[in-house]
């Protein structure tokens, strides 16, 4: 059985563990399209099944927070990021500390 490009992503976000990230890019790479990160990000958006799938836990390459559809947007992604122990440098999730590696 072929399981498609979105669902590898999907299985690819339950494996992000807590305290870590993983950026759009990285996703699309590791599932076989390195091209595909807005893919990524549309497949983050439409996310069937938050928490078990944490879209929470994908940001930008540069560590920014670019979107999120529960409750109050990035600042309620922000705070799940903390609460999950994930460091901040300003407003970016600091990359070098917490970037899953997969």
């Amino acid at each position: 059985m072929n399981i498609s490009f979105k669902e590898k992503i999907y299985n690819l976000t339950r494996k992000i563990p807590m305290g870590k990230v993983a950026t759009y890019g990285q996703l699309a790479r590791l599932a076989g399209n390195a091209k595909a990160a807005r893919a990524v990000g549309i497949f983050m958006r439409t996310n069937p099944d938050a928490p078990r799938i944490p879209c929470h836990r994908v940001v930008a390459k540069d560590g920014s927070l670019t979107g999120y559809s529960i409750g109050k947007g990035v600042s309620t992604k922000r705070n799940i990021l903390e609460k999950e122990g994930v460091s901040f440098v300003k407003n970016r999730v600091d990359i070098k500390k917490v970037l899953w590696k997969g």
